[in-house]
């Protein structure tokens, strides 16, 4: 049980089935991270797909160090673009992730979906494989999609920097019932 959120779904109203939250038990047949990485136009200013990037080799190296297996999905400009496969997490460099570019628009419900193919296919391929999703995106996109099917628990990271924030990764890790992190707090 997840008592946090739980708690946080009961407020003020007694306890009832529908706000129960599950933590995702430690699975037997490895873990899937799935990173789903926003390389839109509008995470350029303030080098925040340059800390995206630092934040997604935290999170390859702490995989490499659990010996789960990782993939990548990126999406911006129209498209989304799966540039590493699954497989079992390595060592990774700077070299490695440098040339991932950003531009264009924030085809958020294209990457989704692109994910959520990704992770049904390694459902089939490992039934008793856990699969955690990790969006790392700023929220400046008006789609909200549903949450994957196959993603056994959901990571939401938090780009937005701006003065008047819109709040739009918070809502989508409500709304899929996922954990809601901040860019900076992972960093630091």
């Amino acid at each position: 049980m997840h008592w946090p959120r739980t708690l946080a779904a009961k407020g003020t109203q007694p306890l009832a089935r529908g706000h129960l939250r599950w933590r995702p038990a430690a699975s037997r047949g490895g873990v899937l991270h799935c990173f789903l990485l926003d390389c839109s136009a509008s995470m350029l200013p303030g080098e925040r797909l340059a800390l995206a990037k630092g934040v997604l080799l935290r999170l390859l190296e702490r995989a490499y160090q659990a010996r789960a297996e990782v993939a990548l999905v990126c999406f911006g400009g129209g498209s989304a673009e799966v540039r590493l496969q699954p497989a079992r997490a390595r060592p990774w460099s700077d070299a490695w992730i440098r040339p991932i570019a950003g531009g264009g628009g924030t085809p958020l419900a294209l990457g989704t979906e692109r994910a959520g193919r990704l992770l049904a296919q390694a459902a089939r391929r490992h039934p008793a494989q856990q699969r955690w999703l990790w969006l790392l995106s700023d929220g400046r996109s008006s789609e909200q999609p549903a949450r994957p099917r196959w993603a056994d628990a959901v990571m939401v990271v938090d780009f937005e920097r701006q003065a008047v924030p819109l709040g739009r990764c918070r809502r989508l890790a409500e709304d899929w019932e996922g954990e809601y992190l901040v860019a900076d707090r992972l960093i630091g």
